[in-house]
């Protein structure tokens, strides 16, 4: 694909480690970035003072505000926070009346009290001017920053939105697949947080070679969601969950395997780990959909109802025999 690069104006919401990225990277490859973050942040106090976080430097290009003055100007908003935090942002936009600009959402996850996908939210709350899009896909701040590319997925509902968006983005340090099942692609990469927190707490246990078989039966159960709810059961297999379980499921920098890990070996985790949240959303849509989902299910159970990791564990891998497929 020929990238034919047009430079936009872009306002970036949320000003963590992703967050303060995305605001590196597209500035890096020629747009004009506005950074936004709250005046209260600790996050945006640091880098009011010292341009940088823990991870990467900004340069004096990125504009760093914490009012919403300049994001009329914007013609992309880039949506980075907490995925139980979006309905707050987005009725934010709302009472700024936001018309006629692509929002972009670059976060995983599904709201825990209602069910929704993140686009879903954004389209129920901004109005309807306003293109929805998600930009999701394997890859760490860590990583990119040191120049280690990776490959990533936009997907709308807007075709020409997502064509204009996928041109725009793609350098040679990320390069950008069309999606093409938005449902799939959402569920999907929300999931994979679920499925990498299982993995820390096999990699806790000392049972990490389950991880194999861990890999196989969650894309098993995710694809029985996703078809269950509309979307198509080979997204499973793209960069959205499969393609992301290296990043998710085995990297020292995945912030869902070393929560799991903490968990079972009793120590402190202080990080977002968004599969923490999304696991209660998933068996919400699991009961809606009437999809069995074991994985998530026992993930579940050692979180929030005390259960013992490891023989929860082993109950879910010695479960009644039957065919693979």
């Amino acid at each position: 694909m020929e990238i034919r690069m047009d430079k936009k104006n872009v306002f970036v919401i949320g000003c963590g480690r992703w967050g303060t990225f995305i605001a590196w990277y597209l500035d890096n490859i020629g747009h004009n970035v506005w950074l936004y973050g709250r005046t209260q942040s600790a996050h945006m106090k640091k880098l009011l003072t010292e341009r940088k976080n823990e991870y990467l430097s900004l340069p004096e290009s990125v504009q760093l505000v914490t009012d919403y003055a300049d994001m009329t100007r914007a013609d992309y908003i880039v949506i980075s926070v907490g995925s139980q935090k979006l309905q707050e942002v987005v009725s934010d936009l709302a009472e700024h009346a936001i018309q006629k600009k692509a929002i972009i959402l670059c976060m995983k996850g599904i709201e825990i009290e209602t069910g929704r996908r993140l686009s879903q939210i954004a389209s129920d709350t901004l109005e309807q001017s306003n293109s929805i899009a998600v930009w999701l896909g394997p890859g760490h701040v860590q990583e990119f920053y040191r120049g280690i590319p990776n490959c990533m997925v936009i997907d709308s509902s807007d075709e020409s939105v997502k064509d204009e968006l996928v041109r725009n983005f793609s350098s040679k340090l990320i390069r950008f697949y069309y999606g093409t099942d938005l449902i799939g692609n959402e569920i999907g990469a929300a999931a994979k947080n679920v499925i990498g927190i299982a993995a820390g707490m096999l990699e806790g246990l000392d049972l990490a070679s389950l991880k194999g078989a861990l890999m196989s039966r969650g894309t098993s159960e995710i694809a029985r969601l996703i078809v269950a709810a509309g979307g198509n059961v080979g997204t499973v297999y793209g960069l959205c969950h499969l393609g992301d379980y290296e990043a998710t499921l085995f990297s020292a920098h995945s912030h869902n395997l070393s929560f799991g890990k903490s968990i079972v070996q009793g120590t402190e985790f202080h990080e977002l780990a968004e599969g923490y949240y999304t696991v209660k959303a998933i068996l919400k849509l699991a009961d809606t959909y009437g999809v069995e989902l074991p994985i998530c299910e026992s993930v579940y159970q050692i979180m929030y109802e005390g259960k013992d990791p490891r023989s929860t564990l082993d109950e879910l891998f010695n479960r009644s025999l039957k065919n693979e497929f």
